[in-house]
């Protein structure tokens, strides 16, 4: 006989993931106070030239910048860790003061302050770490791997640190299992893996088409067809070399299109046979959803961007083939995150902490 253990406030893992945050969020408040007394080290908005205009902070003086973000995280700590205690606010006033605030400052890290050079990064990589020792391409990686790059990464990093703690603070305190979300009244009908194989179906569809359009135009720029641009930004971007970058960026592109239909196929659960060594053994459900998951949170943050920058629309002039894929970016984010959370519906299976399912 399966015993079941109900879901309590006095969880761990919850509160050392709590924990976790509260330490990363007041490490960098605590940076941005020192940036707010010398005047010094803040890489954002209109300091950070090279993506200035491709971010929001664009808006936010440079003075006001390091004292809001040292509001904001220090904040931002101060609610995770009260969220890391086993019976933080569940009777009081302050549940959803405190979700409110874990929400707000999660959104704001892991997609306004990313803006459009995180994706930009994640897509280049491999072309930079792979044509590193052939001097290709011939970039600075001094001005690529910047501490502004850096300090939007970690922003990235805590802003999905403290959605994770939010989220199971929120199921905690809800009576729902922090692990799984589950409550005693059974899985909602929108979460079965029936109902979730039919939807996330539909969401990879649109989560791999978008990228694969985008790669078809870029594939049309290297072979010389001017799809979607003028004759003469084409010939600008053969002079350059940015073409060849971006067949490249649209090639991972490709194969970010393809892995995600792998979140709707049997070789998505089950690696196929042609992978030696693992062939026919389950793939981790971790390994398909949390790279999904940090790409759809990029992929929302560079189409915020890119879609409010006046930069772009005056760069593109107007919609055409070759810009409506970014357009559509924040259909990819939406659309990808679906997926993934669909796939993790399917494949869950009875929580190793409650017991449910």
């Amino acid at each position: 006989m399966t015993t079941r253990t109900e879901p309590t406030l006095t969880a761990a893992r919850p509160g050392r993931l709590a924990l976790l945050a509260a330490g990363w969020l007041g490490l960098w408040g605590v940076l941005a106070l020192i940036a707010t007394i010398t005047g010094a080290g803040y890489p954002l908005g209109a300091n950070n030239p090279g993506g200035s205009g491709t971010t929001l902070l664009r808006l936010i003086p440079v003075g006001l910048g390091p004292p809001l973000f040292a509001v904001l995280l220090l904040a931002a700590a101060g609610a995770a860790f009260v969220m890391s205690r086993p019976t933080a606010g569940t009777a009081s006033g302050w549940r959803v003061p405190l979700l409110s605030l874990g929400w707000a400052v999660a959104f704001v890290l892991a997609v306004v302050v990313p803006d459009a050079w995180v994706l930009v990064l994640l897509g280049y990589a491999p072309i930079l770490l792979l044509g590193a020792p052939f001097g290709w391409p011939d970039v600075n990686y001094a001005d690529v791997f910047s501490w502004a790059l850096f300090v939007k990464f970690a922003a990235l990093v805590g802003g999905l640190l403290l959605g994770a703690a939010v989220l199971a603070w929120q199921r905690r305190t809800a009576g729902a299992c922090a692990r799984c979300g589950r409550a005693g009244d059974g899985d909602a009908a929108w979460t079965t893996p029936a109902a979730a194989a039919r939807w996330g179906r539909w969401a990879a569809y649109v989560a791999a088409a978008v990228p694969a359009c985008y790669a078809l135009t870029r594939f049309a720029w290297a072979a010389g067809v001017p799809f979607g641009i003028s004759a003469e930004m084409l010939a600008e971007l053969q002079d350059t070399g940015a073409i060849w970058a971006g067949a490249g960026l649209a090639a991972f592109a490709m194969v970010g299109a393809i892995l995600t239909l792998g979140l709707v196929q049997r070789w998505g659960e089950r690696f196929p046979r042609w992978m030696v060594g693992l062939a026919g053994r389950r793939v981790p459900v971790r390994l398909a959803v949390v790279p999904a998951a940090v790409v759809a949170v990029a992929v929302t943050a560079a189409s915020l961007g890119y879609l409010s920058s006046p930069n772009f629309w005056a760069l593109t002039g107007a919609l055409s083939m070759g810009t409506a894929p970014i357009v559509f970016f924040p259909a990819w984010g939406v659309a990808l995150g679906a997926a993934a959370y669909a796939y993790h519906l399917r494949r869950r299976g009875a929580c190793g902490r409650c017991g449910r399912g």
